[in-house]
């Protein structure tokens, strides 16, 4: 601005001069008047330039004081990419409810509640329905996918190989896709968290409560993999340890009734697996087995608060967080979810359901926590 004052007062001079020239001499040689003509037109030239310079510089600085505002305002507020979720959970009950709101909570937590939008759906134990929430998830193109439960983490295989898909409350990865040589790992576009508690130490449990049973009836739905894959892996557990096994399956809750009948009427005690048509179902499970007088020893926490004495139990919670955890890890760092291992619950604990055992007269040895009541 300094230079364009300059320039004009310049400007101004020389026109002063050439008005007092023209006064007293009265007339000017032709040349001359060229001359002055030819000085005026680069004097105005060089103020329009410094006018245009100055106008740049004057926007420029605007632009970058603009643009520093805007950087520091996205710093104040942690502003990012939002991130579109899709939630498919198999059915609602306790535990896969544990599992769903970990899972959200360390996204809240982690990436703020303005940068994650969930889409959150239920498909009522079935199987079809879960393969119908995908693909409204793969069309909507969402940016990752939470499959709760088996069967909503298989037809999530069936319908994407491109978006990331992470399980939860699933007990044996292997079983539940179909993979022969596990490593620990998927090499594909999934990967999770496991709800599989110790087996061994779960058969251990029942030995210590129950040392002077003979049978141990194994209750599960016939339709889910993992609780197949746990009734036969504790079997084996259990006959080492000296008890008789047989097997008690449902197809669905239908006919659930009618097996628990027919289990209590042969066995000294129940064992249920992470089941989940069991785990939405323990009120008719109890309504057989306690009037009986036939425990239950759960695979979980949840089902033994509804109808077990006791349980070796994770936290659903706690497994949901974690593949929350992993999430962020996928979306923002760039982690290469085929190389991701399975993660499992950090902690187990020993949990009994003090009404059903003080109905029983079962006394629980020190070392298990009191499930708190409802």
């Amino acid at each position: 601005m300094k230079k364009l004052l300059a320039v004009v007062t310049a400007l101004t001079m020389t026109a002063a001069l050439l008005a007092g020239c023209g006064s007293a001499a009265g007339s000017s040689s032709s040349s001359s008047e060229s001359e002055a003509a030819s000085q005026a037109s680069v004097e105005t030239e060089a103020a329009e330039t410094a006018a245009a310079e100055d106008t740049a510089a004057s926007e420029s600085t605007a632009a970058e004081s603009e643009a520093a505002g805007t950087e520091a305002a996205d710093a104040a507020s942690g502003s990012g990419e939002v991130y579109n979720i899709g939630i498919c959970q198999l059915l609602q009950h306790d535990a896969l409810d544990q599992a769903t709101q970990g899972f959200k909570d360390a996204m809240v937590e982690l990436l703020g509640e303005d940068r994650v939008v969930f889409d959150e759906q239920n498909a009522s134990n079935d199987s079809a329905t879960c393969a119908t929430i995908i693909n409204q998830f793969v069309s909507a193109d969402v940016d990752l996918i939470l499959a709760n439960a088996t069967a909503a983490l298989q037809a999530a295989a069936q319908g994407t190989t491109e978006i990331p898909i992470l399980g939860t409350s699933i007990t044996d990865y292997a079983t539940a896709l179909g993979i022969t040589d596990w490593t620990g790992t998927t090499g594909a576009n999934i990967s999770g968290t496991s709800d599989l508690a110790p087996l061994e130490e779960q058969a251990a449990m029942l030995n210590e409560l129950f040392p002077d049973a003979a049978n141990v009836g194994l209750l599960y739905c016939s339709a889910e993999p993992n609780s197949i894959y746990q009734a036969d892996t504790i079997r084996g557990y259990l006959e080492e340890l000296g008890y008789t096994c047989e097997d008690y399956t449902f197809a669905d809750s239908n006919d659930l009734a009618s097996v628990v009948t027919n289990a209590v009427s042969s066995c000294d005690v129940i064992y249920v697996p992470t089941d989940n048509t069991a785990a939405a179902n323990t009120e008719v499970i109890n309504n057989v087995c306690l009037p009986a007088g036939v425990p239950i020893i759960a695979g979980e926490q949840g089902i033994c608060q509804g109808c077990g004495v006791a349980t070796l139990s994770i936290s659903y919670y706690d497994i949901g967080y974690k593949a929350g955890e992993m999430a962020v890890d996928i979306l923002e760092n760039g982690a290469d979810i085929s190389t991701m291992a399975i993660e499992s619950a950090p902690n187990v604990t020993k949990m009994y359901n003090e009404a059903i055992c003080t109905e029983l007269g079962i006394t629980i040895p020190e070392g298990y926590e009191a499930i708190a009541a409802e």
